[in-house]
């Protein structure tokens, strides 16, 4: 590709060029048969617009506000783990990013950057996302740490009992390098030699018992809201309402660990309507345009989080790249808002977007 990315999909070949083939699959890769991966990006297509005319749109204001934070518009950054993979450096690179676009970043559990390193890079809001080790003093020490370092918000990730199948990463034998955040507390190196040893990793230290009655665990050893991520139908919406989270965010985990769940977009509005507006609902996965964030605010987000673009933009250009692909969904999203008629992000509703249930509905 001769001439620069006019578009967010763009830098995925140019990542592609720029990576071993195995980081890069490592980053682009999903479950199995990767048909949720491809339904992620995809079921947007399937969304179209109903806009209003002669509406003043002549100033968009995009901001918003997430747990309190303000925001210049509802695109955060995903966590993404091992972006050394990507980029030498790494998260810090995505957090400088970030805050150069006045945005919140959620910065990986098995990052390969510590959360000492991230929180010194910039000063900007930041969410840390969890997993839970066998080991539980593990996670409450990172967590613990996160907090002294000014980390806003835990993002635990519910949808990780066990690995998902990742067949690319199984035949391309992935390494895993370190996971800093864990250096002195537990060893992360392991050896497979019938595939990939991220996934023999995981399988010897992630808690598969975790379960609902583990959220008042995790409420006990921090004072910061707790978000669910990974979140797809109105039954454990409802249950996260009960356990009294502060956020959902509805995940498919990028496609990486169960495939032919439904896409995010598909599962968000079911989501929504079981939360009832009494915690934020955020989307995760699949966004690719500015078109893309307004269909997901439209059915109810509060924001959306993007993880692939943001790597692949990592690995074109640095912090440049990924400064350049949230700019990039930003000036979409701000023409979609002008030629939506809707002059500010609150007077997006569900009447500006027609999805296939509603078609559907129209023929009965």
């Amino acid at each position: 590709m001769a001439s620069e990315p006019v578009n967010v999909n763009e830098f995925q070949e140019l990542a592609r060029r720029a990576l071993p083939k195995m980081y890069y699959d490592f980053f682009a890769a999903g479950a199995e048969d990767q048909h949720t991966l491809r339904e992620n990006v995809e079921a947007f297509s399937r969304i179209t617009f109903q806009p209003r005319i002669l509406v003043d749109v002549s100033k968009i204001d995009m901001s918003t506000t997430i747990l309190g934070y303000k925001i210049s518009s509802p695109i955060m950054i995903a966590p993404t783990g091992l972006q050394k993979l990507a980029h030498p450096e790494g998260e810090i690179a995505t957090a400088r990013a970030a805050a150069a676009c006045n945005t919140i970043m959620v910065v990986s559990f098995i990052a390969t950057c510590t959360v000492e390193e991230v929180a010194s890079s910039c000063d900007a809001v930041r969410f840390l996302q969890l997993y839970v080790f066998k080991r539980r003093d593990i996670s409450v020490q990172v967590v613990q740490k996160a907090e002294r370092y000014g980390f806003k918000a835990i993002v635990l990730t519910v949808d990780t009992p066990r690995f998902g199948r990742r067949e690319i990463d199984i035949k391309n034998k992935m390494v895993s390098p370190k996971w800093k955040n864990f250096e002195g507390l537990l060893s992360t190196e392991i050896s497979n030699d019938k595939g990939s040893n991220l996934e023999a990793l995981v399988s010897e230290i992630f808690d598969p018992s975790l379960s609902w009655k583990d959220i008042e665990w995790l409420k006990s050893i921090t004072k910061l809201p707790i978000l669910l991520k990974g979140v797809l139908t109105c039954e454990d919406a409802i249950k996260a309402m009960e356990v009294g989270v502060s956020g959902i965010i509805v995940s498919n985990h990028g496609a990486r660990q169960f495939d032919y769940v439904p896409a995010t977009i598909s599962a968000l509005e079911e989501v929504v309507q079981a939360v009832g507006g009494r915690v934020p609902v955020l989307l995760d996965g699949g966004v690719r345009r500015g078109t893309d964030v307004f269909k997901a605010l439209a059915l109810g987000a509060q924001a959306v989080l993007v993880g692939r673009p943001v790597v692949y933009g990592l690995a074109a250009m640095g912090e440049q790249g990924v400064r350049r692909v949230i700019e990039m969904l930003k000036d979409e999203f701000e023409i979609t808002m002008a030629l939506s008629g809707c002059p500010r992000v609150k007077d997006i509703s569900r009447s500006h977007v027609r999805t296939e249930r509603d078609r559907l509905q129209s023929m009965l």
